[in-house]
């Protein structure tokens, strides 16, 4: 029984082509990384296609639910230092080194704010959950009954408590996770 070995089997078809399309897709995001205005629009364009089709199709609540929840926590994320000077005051405590936190003199290092999720990676991770949202209101099966004005209130209280919480953080340690606002240099003149 000498027949002929095949040359590839299915397998080893079905991974180069996902390692093709994952190539595709990956010089796709890369293209697109220094357009983020552009970015945006479209996934605020995808948000309000999203919304239309929630509220015109009277259902699906608690997928928008969940995306809701999910897009909180990137922004909360988006929001907060990579290294959290809370948990790093009580490891110095704790090491008996007080004297780590965040600069508060004109003399201290300059550390500059980094975030826990950079701002590429928050736009795709939420336009990737918006789309899978998307594709998820056409299915009956994740149309499941329940009573919208809770969830809204309960996202807004949500919301309220979360925010309130991070605004309290950034006050009591002084760090702002924005740009706009803060004072820029001129590169050549040095001021």
């Amino acid at each position: 029984m000498d027949a002929p070995e095949p040359e590839q089997t299915p397998f080893a078809a079905v991974t180069a082509q996902t390692s093709r399309f994952t190539r595709y897709y990956q010089a796709y995001l890369d293209k697109s990384t220094p357009y983020t205005t552009y970015r945006w629009i479209g996934t605020g364009t995808l948000t309000l296609l999203f919304s239309l089709r929630i509220i015109y199709a009277q259902g699906w609540y608690i997928v928008a639910y969940s995306l809701g929840i999910y897009l909180l926590n990137l922004f909360l994320a988006f929001l907060q230092p990579k290294f959290d000077p809370s948990l790093t005051q009580d490891e110095g405590l704790e090491d008996g080194d007080a004297s780590v936190s965040l600069p508060t003199k004109q003399d201290e290092e300059f550390r500059p704010f980094i975030r826990r999720l950079p701002e590429f990676k928050f736009w795709h991770s939420a336009t990737r959950a918006i789309t899978i949202g998307f594709l998820c209101t056409w299915f009956e099966v994740f149309n499941v009954p329940v009573f919208w004005p809770v969830l809204v209130v309960y996202w807004i209280i949500l919301f309220c408590l979360t925010m309130r919480r991070q605004i309290q953080h950034m006050i009591k340690y002084r760090y702002v996770p924005f740009t706009f606002g803060k004072a820029r240099y001129d590169r050549r003149s040095g001021h």
